[in-house]
């Protein structure tokens, strides 16, 4: 039996969506977050990174 290590991203939100754009707003949503300070943990994949690049101007993320 092989065991992997997934790696998982802490996300937190660190400003408001407000005054971004409609597809910035989706993508904190999609990633699960819903107000400011709310941290979410996600797997570290491509689509996750890609998400998080997308708004890193408004999360804080953490490998773990």
């Amino acid at each position: 039996m092989t065991t992997t290590n997934v790696k998982n991203l802490r996300i937190t939100q660190t400003k408001s969506v407000i005054g971004t754009p409609a597809d910035q707003r989706a993508t904190v949503r999609a990633l699960g977050l819903k107000r400011i300070s709310d941290t979410v943990e996600q797997a570290d994949t491509p689509v996750i990174r890609g998400m998080v690049h997308k708004v890193r101007h408004l999360v804080r993320v953490e490998e773990i």
